[in-house]
Formats: structure tokens, sequence, C-alpha cells
């Protein structure tokens, strides 16, 4: 059946979308009914959990000490995990499961194109009078050739007109089915919906303001709209992980993608807006299936990778940010793809890792970069200082009109071979870098590696609170791991999320700070790779051996 039969019949179950419009402000204030299901349905407080109070949130801007709601399903093979209950590894666990994989799968979730209403500033929800800009249609035709040599075998999009058609101008000529799911609408906002943000403001005030601030525990039309978003993003997986494919397609919206990314890896209502999607933004996520019929391990292999370069002027979370940290992973060296432990020496870069530290240095140049930290390796030196030359050519190269001057400086905490020496070398193997290479690791060194990187992570921010300098960019140069370990401190996590995540070499993560460095880092992407050109890592390259995967 081709996709347009599969969107016929749905429309023709379900009526036509965007029926019976009266006003924008009117009919765009409520869910549409063909796309709500019952589960945002007012009902009885009694019997709707997403309407009580949840005594598990977080105070506004602060994140808990470690995530809640979801259980995380990166934990280690059973066996190591049983050896760990009561401690640290049983906060991974919960009640709530997904279902058991037979094989490896893959999941690219990729956000709609920018449309009419976000053009406008207008709260869109999950109503559907918006459609694509020209832009939004140019975005999706990027994401299309980004994708157009993967072969998926399914496609689920939104049935929202926006992702609808950003679906099909990324499907092109495939013929595998189109999956129209109303659990992958976008978030409902209720009376928010098709008011203008200054409207809202006006309108609405505090409830706004509180929208704004403190989202997960935000209540309008007696709902929480968070919460429900966050148990419908559960549904959805079981959905997409029951279905018969290896390497499935996901089009959506913002909200509902972060709530995707989130409660696939185990973190709560509170990290809503933390980890952004932009438009026609693309995340991976790896699922490997779990031992003895256990819930499967899962990785976020990339997040937010854009059509557009992602340290380009803009807001993150709606929020203008002058404070980032950009986390710049070396390029490669001979040894980097071919051993199972870090080597012993201090390799600098092959030509290949050469090339990438250009490519880095050559899309860095449309920011102006404060300091550069690097691991003291040779590889990251070599990587530091490629960036560091085209900086200071900046105005030779048209990007600015005065030199730069860029501090150097270099971090141990920032290295981590010397630390992964001293894991036992008779762990089963998994290739360097590779999904699950972390968890074959004793838990003192896991320690050893989560508390370095913790106190790295407290001198970058040290770094980027100089008040002397009211825009600051600074850049970490180092390994994959470290770098790991970073972003679980940024997200307030615990050593036993660092095998959740998924770095390249010569690949950049950009980290915000809409509020300071005192506030919560938002995460802008992870693992881009698009500016390695010819030799960028293919979205949705299996990282498995074909054989395994």
């Amino acid at each position: 059946m081709t996709k347009d039969h599969h969107l016929a019949s749905f429309i023709t179950k379900n009526g036509p979308l965007g029926s019976a419009r009266t006003s924008i402000e009117d009919a765009a204030s409520r869910p549409s009914p063909n796309v709500v299901l019952h589960k945002c349905s007012r009902r009885p407080q009694s019997s709707s959990p997403a309407r009580r109070p949840d005594p598990r949130a977080a105070p506004a801007g602060r994140f808990p000490q470690r995530p809640i709601g979801f259980p995380s399903l990166t934990e280690k093979p059973p066996a190591i995990v049983e050896d760990r209950v009561g401690g640290p590894g049983a906060e991974l666990r919960g009640s709530a499961r997904f279902p058991a994989l037979r094989a490896a799968k893959r999941v690219v979730l990729v956000r709609h194109g920018q449309s009419t209403w976000n053009a406008e500033g207008r709260i869109q929800g999950s109503s559907d009078f918006a459609v694509l800009t020209k832009k939004g249609e140019a975005q999706a035709e990027t994401s299309r050739q980004m994708l157009i040599d993967d072969s998926f075998d399914v496609c689920f999009t939104s049935p929202l007109a926006r992702s609808k058609k950003t679906a099909e101008i990324i499907w092109g000529a495939r013929e595998e089915d189109m999956i129209a799911d109303t659990d992958l609408r976008e978030i409902d906002l209720y009376s928010f919906q098709g008011l203008l943000k200054h409207e809202g403001k006006a309108k609405y005030g505090a409830a706004f303001r509180q929208w704004q601030v403190d989202a997960a525990n935000f209540c309008i039309d007696d709902h929480y709209p968070v919460r429900e978003l966050w148990q419908r993003a559960s549904d959805c997986w079981t959905k997409i992980l029951a279905h018969e494919s290896r390497s499935v397609l996901v089009v959506a919206h913002n909200a509902v993608n972060q709530a995707l990314v989130a409660t696939a890896i185990g973190l709560g209502t509170e990290y809503f807006r933390i980890l952004l999607q932009s438009n026609c933004g693309v995340s991976v996520l790896d699922f490997t299936p779990g031992a003895e019929g256990r819930s499967p391990f899962i990785c976020l292999n990339r997040l937010n990778q854009t059509p557009g370069s992602p340290v380009a002027a803009g807001s993150s979370a709606g929020r203008k940010t002058s404070k980032r940290i950009i986390l710049i992973c070396h390029g490669v060296t001979e040894s980097s793809a071919e051993v199972t432990f870090p080597s012993h020496s201090n390799e600098p870069l092959n030509m290949l890792g050469i090339i990438q530290s250009q490519k880095i240095a050559e899309l860095l140049l449309d920011l102006k970069v404060s300091s550069i930290i690097s691991s003291p390796r040779s590889a990251s030196i070599e990587t530091a200082m490629a960036i560091s030359k085209v900086q200071e050519a900046a105005d030779c190269l048209g990007a600015d009109c005065v030199p730069r001057y860029v501090e150097m400086k270099q971090m141990q905490e920032l290295g981590c071979e010397s630390i992964l020496q001293q894991s036992k070398k008779d762990a089963a193997p998994v290739p360097l870098l590779q999904p699950g290479w972390l968890n074959q690791h004793e838990d003192k060194v896991l320690t050893a590696l989560w508390d370095q990187s913790g106190r790295a992570w407290q001198s970058l921010l040290d770094e980027l609170s100089d008040e002397s300098e009211p825009e600051k960019v600074v850049v970490a140069v180092g390994h994959p791991v470290p770098h790991i370990a970073l972003m679980g401190h940024c997200l307030g996590l615990t050593k036993e999320w660092m095998g959740s995540f998924h770095l390249d070499t010569g690949s950049i993560s950009v980290i915000d700070f809409p509020d300071g460095p005192a506030g919560r880092g938002v995460i802008r992407c992870i693992n881009y790779t698009a500016h390695l050109g010819r030799w960028s890592i293919p979205i949705t390259r299996p990282t498995l051996d074909d054989e395994d995967f």
C-alpha cells in the first residue's frame, strides 16, 4: 500500500484534519478532535494521573540529582547490574519497560520544516492550520538529501499537515509504508493554541510565565501538557518498537521529538526544552536487544543534526544565549579505529584526522572563539591549533574586520587514556567508541572517569563565568569519552548514563547557557558531523557491523 493510500485511509477514518474551523483563536485553542486521543480528554481528577501534582517534580530551574519518571534502558548487561542491586545501578531500573527486541533497530527522528506559524511566532500546539513555508520545504529537501542513500523499512509520521508534508518530501519515491499516528502530533496546548506569544503573555500572565520557566508543572485548562506528552511518547515507543522493522524514520514535531528522545534514555519531564529540536533537525537512537528478553539497551547516537550550521546565531529553546561551550572530539589517529582500548602512545593525527581538524576550524569561523582548552594529548593539541590558526586569520578570510585573539590552555582532566588503561584486558572486546563500549569497564574505572570529568566540567563553567566578556565561547578539545561524561554532568546525571550517548571522532556538540553558566545548559546538538563533508559519518549508518546489525 502506498503512503498516499495510508494517509487517505487515516483521513477517511478520522475525518479531515482541521475541519469545522471557526476562527484561528477559537478553533486552534483546543486540539483537533480527530487527532486527540482519550488520554488527553477531560476526565475527573481522581482518574487522571497527569492532573495530580507530581511529588517527584524538580523545582523550577534545577535538575534533580538523577533523572526521574521513566527508567533508563541503557544499563549494563543483567549479570553486571545484579551485582549492584541497591547501588547506583539500581537507579536505572523502574516499572515501565519497552518491549523486548529480537534484532537491533535504529530510529531516526526528524522535526518538520519551518511552518507559517513558526515564522509568525504563533503558538501551534496540536492545531493543524499551519503549513510549510518555502524555507520549510527547502529544509525538508536538505534533510531528504541527507537521508537519500538510506533504506528505511517504514516511516511513522504525525498526521498534522506541516509534518506530513515534510515526511512526504523526505520519503520521496520510496515505496515502503508511511503510517500516520495521532500520538505523534505536537504537544496539546489547549487555550494557548493560535495565540501569538505576546498575546499569550498578555492574556494568561502567570500561566504563560510558568509555561516558559517551569513547563513540567505547567497547567492549563485543567491539563498538564508536558506530563501528558511524556506519557504519549512512551506509548509511541511501544508501537514503534513493536513494528517489524530494522530502520525506522519518524517525522514529527519539536516537543514530541524532545519527549521521544528523553523517554528513550530515561529522562523525566524536567528535561523539556533541554534537548533542542530545530526545524528539520535529525536525531538518531540505537536500540540493541537486551539479554533474555529484557528491555533493549538504548544509545542516543546523534541529536539535532540540522540543515544549517549548529553554531549559527540563534536562540536556545526560544531564549537568546551569550555563553556557550563547544565540545570538539579530536580527529582520527592511526590506532583510534583499530583497537579495543586507547593506545599508550601519544599519537598525532593521521591524514584523515588533519582534514577533520581543518573542517572543524572552518565551521567555527562563524563564531568568535574566546578560549580553546584541550587535552594535553597530541591529537587534541593539533586539533586545537588548527582551530586557533583559522580564528586568528579571520580578517584575512573575510569573516571579521580585525584579527581575533584566542587564549590557548591545556587541561589534564580532558584526557582519559591513563584511566582506561587500568581496565581489565580480558573484558569482552567491543570496538573502541562503539555503543556498549563503555559498559565493559569496571565500576572503579567509570567512577574515576566520572569524577575526573566532574572537575573538568566545573573548570569549564569557571572559564565561561568570566564577567569581563559578556559574550563568550569556550571550546574544549579532547577524547570522546570525557566529552560524553561532560554532557552527563551538564544534564545532572550519574555515571550509569555514560553508555546512553555516543560521539564520533571529529564531531561537534554544542551546549548553550541562556541563563548564564549558573543556569541550566541547553544541548543544541550532540555528535554533529555534517561539517566533515564527504568524510562525515552517514546519519543512519549502523554503528554495529552489518552482519550484527
